[in-house]
């Protein structure tokens, strides 16, 4: 073991000795596959080398040689350190057969100290960060205060702003505003910190009041699926046709922008129709962030249903993020000033705000500016008392559309037949349109 650990070391104090004995700085001892341990001398120096040197191989600037103490010293170090592994392996063997008598009591020691390990960062985390105990109850509202993302705020070249968030038993809340005013962020934390409730963590807040959930179901972001030939918009309808068949009054929903995959009408009616099934037949808790304004028009219809937006501030064509949640719609969506902020070339800029001027003068009146006798009507809605009757045949053909969509499964048809489908729709929309 002793020559095994240390035939580094005994090499080089043969090194030494041996350019002592010759005279020859430069000697070295060196190890190759092919030779094993030989001494390597340049041809500068190969005049001083000593008769008891077997030379051994020639090469351009040098010669390579072998002595008789030389080989006797490779041949202990191999045979030590053959001996040493045969040994590792034998001590080896040894432990892990003992090892394997106790396994059982390791495997359950094991266990109980994940469980500390687990538990005692959960109670670090929460004296670090100011966690709270959260606290269920059977009236199934969310009532979070001072509530934070607890990924987040661990960002600290951000300081980051904690809201208060209510929603009622079978609730709804309508989230509006510009991208990058936290939307996503908000909705996130809830389903964070409902997810570390059940689990029995504190959480980032100063007070939470949450209901059990049975499940959480999310649906963020834009994703295609090119294995498997799912458009961005498919995947995303596919997901969703699956949350509304699974969710529960007992469950939490979180949806982003449901709807952005297609176009304006098509992806506004379908946002619709999926926020009035899920506020009002599965009456779930539900979070919805959208940018088709005309959505919150159904607090007027749904009374569970409640609008919010994160607050921004507006300062000479230039807005800043508050990242507050505030009651009520946002008055708009700051595309422009978002685009404006990311960078967008100025002549860009000022083409989008023109456009969007002529886009906005020719858009109907508000809901305020209008006749009291005419009140906002949802997408599907089938008539109104002084409508026009092409406006009521479409308002007949959104009913329908609504009716094939919410009685269409995707899990009974391929993809194909799906998009085929979805494609028959959109031209009877299109004929609908152009009539």
């Amino acid at each position: 073991i002793e020559l095994a650990e240390n035939g580094q070391k005994k090499l080089l104090e043969m090194e030494e000795r041996e350019r002592e004995i010759t005279g020859i700085s430069s000697l070295k001892i060196r190890y190759n596959k092919v030779f094993g341990y030989y001494i390597e001398i340049t041809n500068t120096h190969k005049d001083k080398v000593p008769s008891r040197y077997l030379r051994k191989q020639t090469l351009v600037n040098a010669e390579r040689y072998l002595t008789d103490e030389l080989q006797e010293l490779e041949r202990k170090l191999l045979s030590a350190r053959a001996q040493r592994a045969q040994m590792e392996e034998e001590y080896f063997r040894i432990l892990r057969d003992e090892v394997l008598k106790s396994a059982p009591l390791i495997l359950v020691l094991a266990n109980q100290l994940s469980q500390f390990d687990v538990l005692g960062g959960l109670a670090w985390l929460a004296i670090e960060n100011r966690y709270v105990r959260p606290e269920f109850s059977l009236n199934g509202t969310i009532e979070l205060l001072a509530s934070r993302h607890p990924v987040v705020e661990q960002d600290r070249s951000i300081q980051f702003v904690p809201n208060d968030i209510f929603v009622s038993k079978g609730g709804t809340l309508l989230l509006t505003g510009p991208n990058m005013a936290g939307k996503s962020t908000l909705m996130r934390q809830v389903g964070l910190i409902g997810i570390l409730a059940q689990m029995g963590s504190f959480v980032p807040a100063s007070k939470a009041n949450l209901p059990i959930f049975d499940r959480i179901f999310t649906r963020i972001g834009a994703n295609d699926s090119l294995t498997q030939g799912l458009s961005t918009f498919m995947v995303e309808m596919s997901e969703t046709a699956e949350l509304l068949a699974q969710a529960t009054p007992h469950s939490l929903i979180i949806l982003d922008e449901i709807g952005r995959g297609t176009s304006t009408y098509d992806g506004m009616s379908l946002a619709q129709a999926i926020l009035e099934h899920l506020a009002t037949v599965v009456k779930s808790q539900n979070l919805f962030a959208t940018h088709y304004h005309e959505l919150t028009a159904l607090d007027q219809e749904i009374s569970n249903l409640k609008n919010a937006h994160m607050e921004i501030q507006e300062n000479k064509e230039r807005i800043t993020f508050l990242y507050l949640l505030k009651d009520g719609p946002a008055d708009r969506s700051y595309g422009v000033e978002v685009a404006k902020l990311a960078g967008l070339p100025a002549g860009v800029i000022h083409r989008a705000q023109k456009l969007l001027a002529e886009k906005e003068s020719q858009m109907p009146k508000r809901e305020q500016d209008l006749p009291k006798d005419r009140s906002q009507l949802s997408l599907f809605s089938d008539g109104a008392a002084h409508e026009d009757p092409k406006v009521s045949a479409k308002n007949k053909l959104f009913a329908d559309l609504a009716k094939k969509i919410a009685d269409f499964s995707v899990d009974d048809h391929t993809p194909m037949e799906s998009m085929i489908t979805i494609a028959q729709w959109k031209s009877e929309l299109g004929e609908s349109w152009d009539s």
